[in-house]
């Protein structure tokens, strides 16, 4: 584990740029779309799926139990078993190293967001100033559903039946008539009401990770909290959707894009037109737009939630 400190350290590091927006003003601008036809749209029967750990596939010892009998669901469940900072390393077929703290009680839910493929799932402790290896796991994941990681929650976006987002995600969506509308709708909602949060962006530490009810009430918050909120919202209504980390310009962000039958993954900065529209950047949006908003060349997506 030579040098995991060190690329960990730097990671967290970049997840926490998120300063750009100081002295911005919160100037919301709305969206109006004009919807193409979409077989897929609003969906009231959807049912918020439960991630669960069985024990039916499970690599356990004495420090952590990781549980993968629903891999074919795009997901592990972890537990630490001590009282330790573990952290969580995942990898995929695509090679990319994706890592986690592992926040102490229940089971986290982590992501297989790689697609099918041959998966390495880690959980690492620290010893002193380095970290040694606590448990692993090897898993051949063939996904039941492609968009089966998108349309639950996990760690990162973490909510259930009975979140606030889960209801006034119904309640946004509850006259639309396909995809278009439904995130129109949540996208207005998100821009017209939330605030850049200059002093959370000043003072977050690593590790951090969105209460999506909390900032639902309080209507403010980083790019991180903006993308988790509007994340949950859409998947709770059965929408197919990823949040990105990466870079706008040199600053490390968070955005989201989403999928719909005719369109497929729309994965550019936002821009609605029609069917047109591209990768939904709500932050931006709603502290008054910038350069970066509509052209999409200064993103580069380093991770996909």
């Amino acid at each position: 584990m030579k040098n995991f400190t060190r690329r960990l350290t730097l990671l967290v590091a970049l997840m926490l740029l998120t300063s750009l927006f100081a002295g911005q003003s919160a100037l919301a601008k709305s969206v109006v779309i004009k919807p193409a036809p979409v077989v897929i749209g609003a969906n009231a029967s959807f049912v918020i799926p439960v991630p669960a750990a069985p024990g039916v596939a499970v690599k356990k010892n004495d420090k952590a139990e990781i549980d993968y009998s629903n891999a074919k669901d795009g997901y592990v469940m972890i537990k630490a078993l001590q009282e330790k900072a573990f952290k969580v390393r995942i990898t995929g077929p695509s090679g990319v190293n994706y890592d986690y703290d592992l926040k102490k009680g229940n089971h986290n839910i982590f992501p297989f967001t790689d697609g099918n493929g041959a998966y390495k799932v880690m959980v690492i402790e620290p010893v002193g100033d380095k970290y040694a290896l606590a448990n692993s796991a090897d898993v051949q994941v063939t996904l039941a559903d492609e968009f089966a990681p998108y349309i639950r929650p996990n760690q990162l976006v973490n909510y259930n039946k009975d979140s606030k987002i889960v209801a006034k995600a119904a309640e946004l969506t509850k006259d639309t008539k396909d995809v278009f509308e439904d995130v129109t709708n949540v996208y207005n909602f998100v821009v017209k009401n939330f605030t850049y949060d200059k002093d959370r962006a000043a003072t977050v530490k690593a590790g951090y990770i969105p209460d999506v009810d909390d900032v639902l009430a309080k209507s403010k918050g980083i790019c991180y909290d903006y993308s988790a909120v509007m994340v949950g919202m859409l998947r709770s209504q059965g929408i197919p959707t990823k949040m990105i980390f990466g870079f706008v310009g040199e600053t490390y962000h968070a955005w989201i894009s989403v999928w719909s039958k005719d369109t497929g993954w729309v994965s550019d900065i936002i821009q609605f037109s029609g069917n047109s529209w591209k990768l939904l950047d709500p932050t931006f949006a709603s502290t008054g737009g910038s350069k970066y908003t509509g052209d999409g060349i200064n993103y580069t997506i380093k991770f996909s939630y």
